[in-house]
């Protein structure tokens, strides 16, 4: 029998009605310690969408737990980044309204290489293969099992779900990469490329502990050392300046963002500024390199 273990506690489980979140829900649905919210979306792309709010309801209410979802009409031709903040934006508001502690999702061990292959193709950095783990309001419990194995529980079990349809359409990125890379590996290249993203998972908390640590040492929170920021190789400086606005909760950073503002923090002179995004100025000093708040 098949076991995932989660804290004691209420959180929203997103379920579409498809096989992985079918099975997530079978697992945790009898497990009393934890007080559920079935949180189902329903896209608008596909016609027949109704019909997976249907099941999953039915299964919801034979359970005995609360059901909430909501509509979002996107249509058609609806790009996977769209889609999927559409989603999470109506996740997290069903958390905060239910005072729920997190989010539970049914991604497993193949989405996990999907995403790494994903964003090394993307070009995302060291980042991006292992980005895909659990967070403090995301949690992923299926991620050491494969798709696999999860087929296989449910029709052991006896569960119902309903095949996406889209999920075929390779015009999707995301589905070229499942069907036309991920779908040739081995069951060993799988465990392979997850025991290297788990390492480079391990990696990568080190250096951000090296990186936090380094910024501990600067002048202020919002500000840099410019000499010791200048004498960085562009490489190492590139993670100083990833790490310091993350820090500072900067959304959408992209390696032509931080090429553009390390050149920026390095060439500019004394009191010149450049924009960092949307509420954020880089503001260049004799001594310093402060992120200050946009002018409004």
């Amino acid at each position: 029998m098949m076991e995932i273990t989660i804290e004691s506690g209420k959180y929203v489980i997103a379920v579409s009605g498809g096989i992985d979140s079918m099975v997530l829900l079978d697992l945790l649905s009898g497990q009393s310690d934890l007080r559920l919210v079935v949180a189902h979306y329903d896209h608008g792309i596909r016609t027949d969408s109704p019909l997976d709010r249907q099941l999953v309801q039915e299964v919801a209410r034979k359970s005995g737990l609360v059901f909430v979802y909501d509509e979002g009409h996107l249509g058609s031709g609806t790009s996977e980044a769209v889609a999927r903040k559409a989603r999470y934006d109506f996740l997290h508001q069903t958390r905060k309204a239910s005072g729920a502690r997190a989010i539970i999702t049914a991604h497993h061990k193949d989405d996990m290489l999907e995403t790494a292959i994903l964003n090394i193709i993307r070009g995302t950095g060291r980042k991006g293969l292992s980005s895909l783990k659990s967070t403090d309001v995301i949690v992923r419990p299926l991620l050491h099992l494969s798709k696999q194995q999860l087929k296989d529980y449910a029709n052991t079990q006896g569960l119902k779900w309903h095949e996406d349809s889209t999920n075929e359409d390779t015009r999707y990125f995301r589905n070229y990469v499942r069907h036309r890379v991920l779908d040739k590996f081995s069951a060993k290249d799988k465990d392979d490329l997850s025991g290297l993203i788990g390492r480079v998972g391990e990696l990568n908390e080190e250096i951000d502990y090296l990186l936090m640590n380094h910024l501990h040492m600067q002048p202020a929170l919002d500000k840099l050392d410019r000499y010791w920021f200048t004498m960085l190789p562009h490489q190492v400086a590139r993670e100083v300046m990833a790490t310091w606005l993350r820090r500072h909760n900067v959304k959408d950073i992209s390696t032509k963002m931080l090429d553009r503002l390390i050149v920026a923090a390095k060439t500019l002179q004394i009191d010149q500024k450049t924009d960092v995004d949307a509420t954020h100025v880089l503001s260049i000093q004799k001594a310093t390199i402060a992120l200050l708040p946009r002018e409004r």
